[in-house]
């Protein structure tokens, strides 16, 4: 059990590497999107979803974690890129 808790240990830390660095593209998009309006796009919102659906699919990931996941991690960065919008033209 021990390897096992060190082995999902080891894999957190390399997801929150992966997070900050997906939210730093959240930035940058914050940074370059002309309007407020245009932050949240359902269109692409569909699209990654479709996207991870099927790279799970791939990998073996259940599509019951990696719906719920991606739909609460872009909800997420949605909130965050929101506020980095509103703080970089205040």
């Amino acid at each position: 059990m021990a390897e096992v808790r060190q082995g999902v240990d080891a894999l957190d830390r390399a997801l929150v590497a992966l997070l900050a660095e997906r939210q730093g593209y959240m930035e940058a998009a914050a940074r370059i999107k002309p309007s407020r309006d245009v932050v949240h796009d359902q269109a692409r919102i569909d699209d990654v979803v479709a996207k991870v659906l099927s790279a799970a699919r791939e990998a073996g990931l259940s599509p019951d974690i990696a719906e719920p996941v991606w739909r609460l991690l872009i909800d997420r960065c949605i909130a965050h890129e929101f506020a980095t919008w509103d703080r970089v033209r205040d």
